[in-house]
């Protein structure tokens, strides 16, 4: 046990010092990859396991290419790299026990976020020198995922013996955004699977408690947003410009108009808007990033709907174009209670204080996708947080983890392999 809870912490403090954003997960790939094919699972890598049409918000040609080489540099295997150099960095471990008996799959998410580390004096991976190299930042916990995917799977193959059916492993990349999972399922990851388990660590649960089945996701769109104008002179030619900044700022202002639902929870948000090329030119150009969520995708694709009505509307009344693109999503879900039991009682005799089920609003999470394919094919699903100790909350600067709370996700997942696999 002292054993695999070193290994977990070199391979979290490992991807914290190397992390990658959404869709340019490479370096963190082909170590997972070889990780795994090293402990005898069978993997499929790259477009193998997702579908290039549902890669939505993904970073473009050049952008990838940079990162390919950065990669390249900084420790990536170079066996895999190929198969992810395009950006397309899931991978699905599977071992088929020649048994009779369940598929069951495990989800974990590999990527950081665009924030830039705290370097304080107190903040432990700067203390212990596994601060990022980057400017970028494993600020949600996905370095301490991946570590817990490979935990799990190095426990799985010791007692391969005892398991039946078909065990997966999915390592998902570009949840941040809630851009990755729906590739993975339209590419067929999720068909065929009986029992399906997502997990996270922290989200504001105390250190040594668990939760089964979080059903708090709300159901969320985001889109990137182009305003197209003409520029002129403002002071000598005014009237032949389209002003597209103001196509954009009108949209932000009215966005916010959109009325509450009374069937549940709205949101909506105007994260960025950018235009305008200087001050005495009529812009001509706008962009803006925006978000809508939902209680349940339905109340999500009304407050969608309206955003859309609104974009259109301003652009029409400034004479602008508008394009609107959709690069992200995540769909509402409710665990299933039967796979959430066996949950919580690995985690109870793991000594973990355990509720079976949170209704808490946790933000969105693209996971839901999975959730809602297996249940639509007659399967289980559900979605568990893991609590640790938090240094700062989720998506700052000075995040970081209990790395002692890993092992015990581990076994909890574990313990549930074991009992799903009998059935």
């Amino acid at each position: 046990m002292e054993q695999l809870e070193a290994q977990l912490v070199r391979w979290r403090r490992d991807f914290h010092r190397y992390p990658e954003l959404g869709f340019l997960e490479m370096r963190t790939a082909t170590i997972v990859a070889e990780t795994l094919e090293s402990l005898g699972f069978v993997i499929q890598i790259g477009n193998e396991v997702m579908d290039p049409d549902y890669c939505m918000g993904k970073p473009g040609f050049e952008e990838t290419a940079r990162h390919l080489e950065w990669a390249r540099e900084n420790g990536a295997v170079l066996k895999y790299l190929d198969a992810v150099s395009e950006g397309y960095t899931g991978i699905v471990a599977t071992l088929d026990t020649g048994r009779s008996g369940p598929t069951v799959a495990y989800r974990v998410d590999m990527d950081a976020l665009p924030i830039t580390e705290a370097t304080t004096k107190d903040h432990v991976p700067m203390a212990k020198d596994f601060r990022s190299t980057t400017p970028n930042m494993h600020a949600c916990g996905h370095d301490a995922h991946t570590a817990i995917g490979l935990g799990l799977a190095t426990k799985i193959m010791q007692q391969r013996d005892q398991f039946s059916g078909i065990i997966k492993i999915i390592f998902q990349p570009a949840e941040e955004g809630t851009r990755g999972a729906r590739s993975m399922v339209e590419a067929g990851v999720a068909d065929g699977v009986d029992y399906f388990i997502a997990s996270h660590i922290g989200m504001d649960v105390p250190d040594g408690h668990f939760i089964a089945a979080n059903d708090g996701f709300l159901a969320t769109s985001k889109m990137d947003v182009t305003f197209t104008g003409i520029a002129s002179h403002a002071g000598s030619r005014p009237e032949e410009g389209r002003n597209a900044l103001l196509a954009a700022a009108n949209a932000a202002t009215n966005l916010y108009t959109v009325p509450r639902h009374s069937d549940g929870a709205t949101r909506i948000n105007v994260g960025e808007l950018h235009a305008g090329s200087g001050r005495n030119i009529i812009a001509d150009h706008a962009a803006m990033k925006i978000e809508t969520r939902g209680e349940t995708s339905e109340i999500n694709d009304h407050v969608k709907r309206q955003a859309q009505s609104i974009i259109e509307g301003a652009a029409k009344m400034h004479g602008a174009e508008y394009d609107i693109e959709l690069v992200g999503e995540g769909e509402s879900a409710e665990c299933s209670p039967e796979i959430a039991q066996v949950l919580k009682e690995a985690a109870e005799a793991e000594g973990l204080h355990s509720v079976m089920k949170s209704d808490a609003s946790s933000g969105s999470e693209d996971a839901t996708f999975f959730i809602n394919a297996v249940q639509q094919n007659g399967g289980q699903a559900t979605y568990c947080i893991f609590g640790t100790e938090l240094a700062a909350g989720h998506h700052n600067e000075a995040f970081d983890i209990n790395e002692g709370s890993m092992l015990p996700a581990v076994e909890v997942l574990y313990e549930s392999a074991v009992e799903l696999s009998g059935r």
